[in-house]
């Protein structure tokens, strides 16, 4: 007995007949996989059918459904506050906001506006009365600005934050210190004479002119005033806050300026200050002792000498304090200018709003008239009117003013999260042009470029109707989902259009009319569910990233892509089956009302088996062609049909693959494009551009070249280059998101934050201490956290000759004050047991601050006078006086009180002191209670990169941990800690993250494949374009933060729409590992190339944008990120396939056959076929394949009817005529529902 043939793949369309010679045996135990596939997608099949039977039906719900949750965009909420954007949900430091909120409320104390100035030749020194004067100019312009409204004026006096106004007994000095109390400004120019002009306050008193603070000296008004009221308490006030001669004392920057005072050191000697001298140091306002302004806060980029001496700077900074809108209705309530408007804190915010939008409204025509460029986030509501103050200049100045608000961030983010409909419009728009010439065909029966437009179109109301299901759901809006998502949503489902789409112009052939969208489900449907769950779960996973802002933008891209599963799967195969319907009726595409001109109609039969005496042997490819020339005849009512025959033997092709790769039967434009040797009659042929496709170019160039042994090795080699090479550029990736990297390049408001990083990166932070502990005696303990705070690198330290900018020092050195006074007034006689009425001010508090007990039955304590002191010799408070000495101190110490910016809660009692009244009910001062809220102010300094600022985070948090361990509860609290402490964890929520997504990936990937091999081998890519996408990242200088982490993380999921295709196709194809390979990218490289190159137009739009972040951040990684997917799933994951991919599901099998082993000799005149003397014995591959014309379209009736008269056929014709029968004529067209 001869050997068995060794088994031989039949070719990847081989659809075995109906007597099977050749079963289909599962490999291995892979039945029950093989079963459950086979069911999932028979509920496909099913699924498909049902909607072609209804398609007109689901396809109105659909739309209805779809249009009805697209509604819900009317109830959208965009959110830009940053603290509900960017601060972690559930995080200590969110639990501290809202602990912040809870005790002080919404608002902060004030919002600040500043003015940097730089010269215009990097490196000049600033520090000069011309630069100066320019800055006051600028100053000038920027804060003489007047809003009516409500029929009032407001100006920058009546609206500016003023800390410390003291409570006067006496009437007229109290008016005239609440119009002449000064603004907080922060500014150089306070260490001269024209600090005073910032100042719009001025009072009047008979017999002098106007009093302002440019003529204002206060020791010499007190002296003028004291003949006719009681003003000592006024005087010690002054003298304790050293006030002294206010600005009327300071040198004149133009000491030949008329109005600079005769007071002014330099006036008499004209001679310029010497501006670096004066400004060493730092300035003051009109108090010496609580308003000193540190160096750092008004010159940036300063010089000094070897003994520090300041010698040189490069910027000036101004900083402008408003009061908020709370503390604006706070201070006009019940005042007679606001007493007939009815006046509410509504009213305040819209004053504040008018006047700064009043800033830009004289930008924009300051700036018509010459200004230098025009910003693109203008016009910015609260902007501090940066072409006004440039205006102000000289147009051939050296110096330059930047300015800046702190609501700005807020106008940024709504500019940033403005919808740009024209980009959303365009961005469709060439989606569906693309769609639409990538469906085209020339052939009208095989056209779908309506199925393109309708695709599209579906998949943006699908994106549609998944945002306003997130609007109905409650998740708010921001800037990634206003500027991305849109964009990032249709890229990814049109892909899945396209898949469909492809599949279903790919029928088998012989696959009944009212199958085809079943069948077409069949084939995709399991592609498209697991991409789409994949990449809903990967958009679950980034949910973890605990920032508000990235957790809602990947919370609203899962329901999107949700809801775009849901249409692609249900609504567009009832638009396919439309479009089936109208090719079945002969329309035209796009134009469907109109009938089709085309004439030619090719049908290609399927491949039938030789008879038992015709079976080739040996290596050959037969291809029989018969062509069939019908017309119709004028006298009756049908087609007569001539079939020639033709037949001739193709050798095999030759191709890299040692023939294991070929055609498995060719398409029809190939049959009609073959080269007919000696023809009769001329055919219509189709041109070469016509014939070429993305599956004609994988099958024919592609998947030879890339399967040969040596491509592999160099694309593994490549590939491996690339992993390597992306490991270092890891290593090269930082943490952070500045300011710089979010506001639009070449702007006014991205010079300033330029300008403030590198000249004044200081940032306001306060340590904060709760309540559930007793302060009194843990006083030791606060001042220890005090100065492990103080002590940290980025804190900028007290000057030397300054006490600690804190309420517990300010209280302590007032109370070692007036125990100073008291001690002096008892040794003098002044003060008795009984009496203080003689006594000093001070004296006199002191006095009824000793007498307190803290016990409600017996308050006053006479013999305590002299037996306690209030301050131990520790430094320590009485504890049993802490709450009564805090009463006493907040109302008699305004101005310690605001500087040391404090915040109590609960706020201490008001109590008004009278030295003279010294009855029981004034000596009985009411304890304040227990404190459950103050705070600590600090400057943080020198904060550039994110290391920087998680340094100081790490140290703030040890010495507050440090503290908790003595009793002290708490937390730091400002922009640092709420922004930046997100990158103590980043990287670990990442790690999470992807970790846990790629675990989700692979067990979805095995559970809907049902091969846990070929998962491994997804999801091994995916992790492989991760680390790649990461290491660009870091080569790009793309820095990591929460927004580069979600595109990270989503990123897997993505990348499973590139690899997932080829994987399932090459799991359901028959044949070795390179057949398989090759087979899967014929069938999956025209729609994986398709869904890419729809992708990045998709993304195109975003590369218009206005803000560079969303170029850099979003369109180069998501386009860096597409690349990568098409690559990996194109060229690596079909190399890893045909090398590690796992066995076939299925394998063909032959029986042993005595016929094929010897075939009998042809007949005579028939095909002579041979085995080659130089091949192994094995079986033939053949393919027959008919051609049918027709011309024009069949009628109804119609019958083919052979010649009689051509010559005999051979049995390979016959068999191929035969099949002839299976063409019935199609009758009118089905209606469909």
């Amino acid at each position: 007995m001869a050997r068995p043939p060794p088994l031989q793949e039949l070719p990847p369309g081989y659809t075995p007949p109906a007597r099977a010679t050749s079963p289909q045996i599962p490999a291995g135990s892979l039945k029950a996989p093989l079963w459950l596939r086979a069911y999932f997608q028979g509920l496909l099949f099913s699924l498909g059918c049902g909607i072609q039977r209804h398609c007109g039906k689901v396809l109105f719900l659909g739309l209805l459904a779809f249009g009805a949750l697209a509604l819900g965009l009317r109830v959208a909420i965009v959110e830009t506050d940053l603290e509900q954007l960017w601060v972690e949900v559930g995080s200590r430091v969110s639990q501290e906001l809202h602990y912040t909120k809870e005790k002080l409320g919404e608002e902060a104390a004030y919002t600040s506006q500043m003015l940097i100035q730089t010269p215009r030749q990097e490196g000049e020194n600033v520090l000069t009365p011309e630069a100066l004067g320019l800055h006051l100019q600028a100053a000038l312009t920027a804060s003489k600005v007047q809003v009516s409204l409500y029929g009032k004026s407001w100006d920058l006096n009546k609206i500016c934050y003023k800390s410390g106004i003291p409570l006067i007994e006496n009437g007229m000095i109290e008016r005239m210190i609440e119009k002449l109390f000064p603004c907080v400004i922060l500014t150089p120019l306070d260490c001269f004479w024209e600090g005073a002009k910032l100042q719009g306050g001025s009072a009047y008193l008979p017999g002098r002119p106007d009093i302002q603070w440019t003529n204002l000296d206060p020791e010499q008004l007190l002296e003028e005033l004291g003949p006719f009221a009681s003003l000592e308490g006024f005087r010690e006030l002054l003298d304790k806050a050293q006030v002294g001669q206010a600005y009327v004392g300071r040198p004149c920057l133009h000491p030949d300026d008329l109005h600079c005072p005769p007071s002014a050191p330099n006036h008499h000697s004209k001679q310029a200050p010497n501006v670096a001298q004066e400004l060493s140091g730092g300035c003051h306002g009109f108090s010496h002792k609580f308003m000193h302004w540190q160096e750092e806060l008004l010159l940036g980029g300063m010089a000094r000498d070897p003994q520090g001496q300041l010698l040189r700077a490069e910027a000036l900074q101004s900083t402008f304090l408003l009061m908020s809108p709370r503390q604006l209705y706070e201070h006009f309530r019940g005042d007679y200018q606001t007493h007939d408007i009815g006046w509410s804190e509504e009213q305040a915010g819209t004053v504040l709003q008018a006047w700064q939008r009043r800033f830009v409204q004289v930008s924009v025509r300051m700036g018509k008239g010459g200004a230098r460029g025009c910003s693109l986030l203008l016009p910015l509501r609260s902007t501090l009117s940066l072409q006004l103050a440039q205006e102000a200049l000289p147009q051939n100045s050296s110096q330059q003013i930047h300015a800046f608000s702190s609501t700005t961030l807020d106008d940024i983010l709504h500019a940033f999260s403005e919808v740009s409909a024209a980009r959303v419009v365009g961005g469709y728009l060439l989606m569906l042009a693309y769609a639409c010439v990538t469906m085209l065909r020339w052939d009208c029966a095989q056209s779908q470029g309506a199925v393109g437009l309708a695709g599209v179109l579906l998949v943006a109301l699908a994106v549609a109707s998944g945002l306003g299901l997130c609007a109905l759901l409650g998740i708010a809006f921001n800037a990634a989902t206003t500027q991305v998502l849109p964009f990032l949503a249709l890229g990814i489902g049109v892909d899945d259009i396209f898949l469909l789409a492809h599949a279903f112009t790919e029928a088998p052939p012989g696959t009944p009319l009212q199958e085809r969208t079943g069948e077409c489900l069949q084939r995709t449907g399991t592609s498209v569910a697991l991409t789409s769950i994949s990449h809903m779960v990967a958009f679950f996973m980034a949910a973890l990233v605990p920032i508000p802002a990235l957790r809602a933008f990947s919370l609203q891209a899962a329901i999107v892509v949700g809801c775009n599963f849901a249409a692609v799967m249900l609504v567009f195969p009832a638009v396919l089956s439309l479009d089936l319907h109208r090719r079945h009726c002969q329309r035209l595409d796009v134009l469907c009302c109109f009938s089709s001109p085309c004439s030619a109609r090719v049908i290609q039969i399927l491949p039938q088996e030789l008879g038992d005496g015709t079976v080739p042997v040996g290596i050959a490819h037969l291809t029989a062609t018969v062509q069939a020339f019908a017309h119709c005849e004028a006298g009756s009512q049908h087609v007569v049909t001539i079939l020639p025959p033709r037949a001739h033997l193709v050798p095999p092709p030759s191709d890299p693959l040692g023939s294991e790769l070929f055609s498995p039967g060719g398409s029809t434009r190939d049959l009609l494009g073959q080269e007919e040797g000696t023809r009769q009659k001329a055919t219509c042929s189709s041109l070469p551009c016509a014939r070429w496709n993305l599956a004609h170019f994988a099958r024919s160039q592609f998947a030879p070249l890339l399967l040969q042994s040596h491509s592999k090795a160099i694309v593994l080699v490549l590939f491996g280059a690339l992993l390597g090479l992306s490991l270092y550029g890891a290593t090269l990736v930082q943490d952070g998101l500045a300011l710089t990297d979010v506001v639009p390049r070449g702007t006014k408001e991205h010079a300033f934050l330029s300008a403030q990083l590198r000249y004044f990166s200081l940032y306001e932070v306060a340590l904060v201490t709760q309540g559930g502990f007793d302060y009194a005696h843990s006083q030791r303990a606060l001042f220890d956290l005090h100065q492990r705070f103080s002590s940290l690198k980025a804190v900028l330290p007290t000057p030397a000759t300054q006490a600690p900018r804190t309420w517990l020092h300010y209280y302590r050195n007032w109370l070692l004050g007036i125990q100073a006074a008291f001690d002096q007034d008892w040794a003098s006689g002044r003060i008795s047991r009984h009496s203080c009425r003689n006594g000093s001010e001070d004296g006199a508090l002191a006095y009824k601050l000793l007498l307190q007990t803290g016990d409600a039955q017996e308050p006053l304590d006479f013999s305590q006078l002299t037996t306690r002191k209030l301050v131990d010799k520790e430094g320590l408070i009485a504890p049993e006086l802490f709450y009564v000495g805090l009463t006493m101190w907040v109302s008699s110490d305004p101005l310690g009180l605001a500087a040391s910016q404090a915040n109590f809660y609960p706020p201490p009692p008001e109590w008004l002191h009278d030295k003279y009244d010294t009855t029981g009910e004034n000596l009985r001062i009411p304890a304040a209670q227990p404190l459950e809220f103050a705070q600590f102010p600090f400057l943080l300094r020198g904060l550039q990169k994110t290391a920087d600022f998680v340094e100081a985070i790490e140290g703030a948090r040890a010495a507050c941990a440090e503290a908790g361990q003595a009793g002290v509860r708490a937390y730091p609290s400002g922009s640092p800690f709420l922004f930046w402490e997100q990158y103590l964890g980043l990287r670990r929520y990442f790690l999470l993250a992807i970790c846990i997504l790629l675990v989700c990936t692979f067990l979805v990937c095995a559970l809907l494949l049902l091969n846990p091999w070929t998962a491994g081998l997804i999801v091994l890519v995916l992790a492989m374009m991760t680390v790649e996408l990461f290491g660009i990242m870091g080569f790009l200088g793309i820095k990591l933060s929460a927004i580069p982490v979600v595109i990270l993380v989503a990123s897997v999921g993505i990348g499973v729409e590139f690899t997932v295709h080829v994987a399932l196709g090459f799991l359901t194809t028959q044949g070795s590992r390179n057949l398989r390979a090759a087979h899967a990218l014929e069938r999956t490289f025209a729609p994986v190339t398709d869904g890419a190159v729809s992708t990045l137009l998709g993304l195109l739009m975003l590369a218009g944008s206005n803000f560079d972040f969303i170029i850099r951040y979003f369109f180069v990684v998501l386009t860096v990120l597409t690349l990568l997917g098409l690559l990996h799933g194109l060229v690596l994951l079909p190399v890893l396939l045909s090398i590690l991919g796992p066995p076939p599901e299925v394998v063909q099998m032959y029986k042993e056959s005595p016929e094929v082993l010897s075939p009998p000799a042809p007949r005579e005149g028939g095909l002579r076929w041979g085995l080659p003397p130089t091949l192994p014995q094995s079986f033939a591959r053949v393919t027959t394949s008919m051609t049918v014309a027709l011309h024009p379209p069949p009628l109804p009736g119609a019958y083919i009817h052979p010649a009689s008269d051509e010559p005999t056929w051979s049995p390979v014709a016959t068999s191929a005529a035969s099949g002839s029968s299976n063409l019935s004529s199609r009758g009118p067209c089905p209606a469909t529902g």
